[in-house]
């Protein structure tokens, strides 16, 4: 497998990454906790395996070629790219400014949004501070695009927001999303065809169109709860 590269910027994810493969492996306490001292030699056959530290930029590498255990090399890394009590409080600061003006981007998805909030809320727990759940599923309905009003007030109005994970909220806004898109795509067909029949421009045509698509939209909402649309024979101007 490719194992995660640290490049000097991003210790913080890197590091939630080494944890996981780490904990995979059952060895994550090895590294972290260390193991008696070997000796010289064993020391040197160790560093000599080399295939994972070749992945390790020269830089990194040459912070820790000295170290003698893995857990002194955790450390290393970690004392060098997590910085001190004072550092940490500074970049948190940062962060927090960061989380309170991020706001959804018109062309994003709730997906993209979410995935973006969640990886700025992972950097802010690096540096010792945890949203709670409710204040992070507020933040979300405060800070959707405009699009979305109505879908908020729902939920506001249907949902306890006490109790109410991240998850739950996005799964109830991607299906929202996702009927909206839907409705653009009907409205998006709507409009190709009314064009076309203008360019023809045949007679009696037009008012032939009105009358099937009104025929055709009734018979839509009737069964838009069933994800049905109708047949060609029931929508004789959709062909």
């Amino acid at each position: 497998m490719n194992l995660p590269i640290l490049d000097g910027k991003n210790y913080e994810h890197w590091s939630i990454q080494m944890k996981a493969i780490f904990g995979f492996q059952e060895c994550l306490d090895v590294v972290k906790g260390g193991m008696p001292i070997a000796d010289e030699n064993s020391v040197k056959t160790q560093w000599s395996i080399g295939k994972q530290t070749r992945e390790i930029a020269r830089a990194n590498f040459e912070k820790i070629s000295a170290a003698t255990s893995s857990k002194e090399a955790w450390e290393i890394l970690e004392k060098n790219y997590s910085g001190g009590k004072k550092i940490k409080k500074v970049r948190l600061l940062t962060l927090k400014r960061q989380y309170e003006l991020m706001q959804m981007d018109e062309q994003e998805s709730i997906a993209e949004y979410l995935n973006r909030l969640r990886s700025l809320i992972n950097q802010m727990k690096g540096c010792g501070e945890t949203p709670i759940e409710q204040h992070v599923v507020e933040k979300i309905l405060r800070t959707l695009h405009p699009r979305f009003d109505h879908v908020v007030a729902v939920i506001e109005e249907a949902k306890d927001l006490d109790t109410l994970s991240v998850d739950e909220l996005q799964g109830s806004l991607e299906v929202h999303e996702q009927r909206f898109m839907e409705r653009q795509s009907y409205r998006q067909t709507d409009q190709a065809l009314s064009a076309q029949f203008k360019k023809k421009g045949v007679p009696g045509q037009n008012e032939k169109f009105r009358r099937d698509k009104a025929r055709w939209q009734g018979g839509m909402r009737m069964e838009s709860d069933n994800g049905k649309l109708g047949s060609k024979e029931e929508c004789p101007w959709a062909e």
